[in-house]
């Protein structure tokens, strides 16, 4: 992390995961274990819980995000949540693009940017997921693709709207299996997304955007991670869901 140039965060993404009052609970048991953070702490919950995590994160340094936002204001798109709403509700992070999105829900490159876009107008934080495939590594293609992501990400976000973008690497083959990048393909990815946005707006703003990594970090690996100049903090998934492991990836990246 180069944190003189760049803010270090720990973002929570919580997936199809707790009730309400589940998620009221496990905030009020992480409060004071992050309390003292030196970098931004963010919880991205299911929509359902969004009031509870609000209501609950209050007068905490815990931010409260959302897990998808549709592209359009409103309309007739069943099932739905536009940026206003989300920003009505108290959300200021939005994840969008996330690997399962991408797999389950049809998400492409397309649309994953004129969702960045809505949430950007909205005035949300996006954090914009990229990664490769096990295939497409093997290929010799991870280079390319998350350059190639990024940019059709970001297309039409300006140099100021960029200070509200989070670049999340995760690569797919690494999410929910227990299989970790190593911190020096992690690194290699966060620097191949660097780049990608030094060459659409300059190295001195790449310098500048907070680049996560995405890939099931956890309480023992992310000390080695957050080490790395292009890892600036994680997306986490299932240790987000359990306070004191996600208490040590702060901690981690507080250093």
């Amino acid at each position: 992390m180069k944190k003189e140039l760049r803010k270090a965060v720990i973002a929570g993404n919580w997936k199809m995961n707790k009730t309400p009052s589940e998620a009221k609970a496990l905030i009020e048991e992480m409060k004071p274990l992050v309390a003292d953070a030196k970098c931004d702490v963010v919880l991205c919950v299911p929509f359902i819980d969004i009031p509870a995590a609000v209501e609950a994160a209050k007068g905490s340094n815990i931010k409260i995000g959302a897990e998808n936002v549709h592209f359009k204001a409103s309309g007739a798109y069943t099932g739905e949540v536009s940026a206003d709403m989300l920003k009505e509700a108290g959300v200021e992070y939005v994840v969008i693009g996330h690997s399962e999105r991408r797999t389950y829900f049809g998400e492409t490159d397309q649309t994953v940017n004129l969702r960045s876009l809505a949430a950007l107008n909205a005035g949300l934080k996006a954090i914009i997921c990229v990664g490769e495939t096990l295939e497409q590594r093997e290929l010799g293609y991870t280079e390319t693709l998350l350059k190639f992501q990024t940019k059709m990400a970001l297309t039409n976000v300006t140099k100021e709207q960029l200070k509200n973008v989070i670049i999340a690497y995760e690569p797919v083959w690494a999410i929910g299996t227990g299989v970790t990048a190593t911190a020096e393909q992690a690194d290699e990815g966060n620097g191949f997304v660097r780049a990608a946005i030094a060459e659409a707006y300059g190295a001195d703003v790449a310098e500048t955007v907070t680049v996560q990594y995405g890939g099931s970090m956890n309480a023992g690996n992310a000390d080695e991670l957050v080490a790395k100049v292009n890892v600036d903090g994680g997306l986490i998934g299932g240790a987000s869901l359990k306070a004191p492991d996600f208490a040590k990836i702060v901690a981690a990246a507080s250093k």
